[in-house]
């Protein structure tokens, strides 16, 4: 039996939308629930001719740290399908470009706090260009042999959910 909102509140507050919804729940007893509406996401793994990930080390600022990541980015309000974005994402992140796509299909990274969804993808057939990237992305690229990316997974530096998702949807899909 599903939640009853007897109440709902939302605001914005910069890029995240947060609900606070007053629920009763199956038993009778009223609650409040908070979360935060966020716009869904794609990752992408990208993959060379020579087997290599393009993975990126990023500047985070909420955690004040160069991170290990994936390319990956927001879907906003301009209609364009999952894909679409990823190709977008891939070409402004890295500079490549990809004639091999494929989906991985989606997850929610927090379903207990978020609204997010985020949908993976694997390209392959990279050819480079420049870097189109935003003012406020410090991104180096890292072309990382498979083995070495697992030892960064196995270890614990590389920590990007979307990432970790994409790989082991990629491994499980292709092994």
């Amino acid at each position: 039996m599903a939640w009853t909102i007897t109440s709902s509140d939302k605001q914005q507050v910069d890029r995240f939308g947060i609900t606070l919804d007053q629920v009763r729940l199956p038993n009778g007893e009223e609650k409040s629930f908070s979360y935060l509406d966020f716009a869904k996401g794609v990752c992408i793994l990208p993959i060379t001719n020579e087997k290599e990930v393009v993975c990126i080390k990023q500047y985070r600022h909420a955690l004040n740290s160069w991170q290990w990541e994936l390319p990956a980015g927001m879907i906003d309000g301009d209609g364009l399908a999952p894909l679409e974005v990823a190709k977008k994402e891939l070409k402004e992140e890295t500079g490549y470009v990809a004639n091999h796509w494929l989906e991985l299909g989606s997850f929610y990274p927090s379903p207990g706090s978020t609204t997010e969804e985020i949908f993976l993808f694997a390209a392959a057939g990279l050819t480079a260009n420049a870097q189109q990237l935003e003012a406020s992305e410090q991104i180096e690229l890292h072309k990382i042999p498979m083995e070495e990316l697992k030892n960064l997974v196995v270890s614990g530096e590389f920590k990007h959910g979307a990432g970790l998702a994409a790989i082991l949807r990629y491994k499980f899909m292709t092994d």
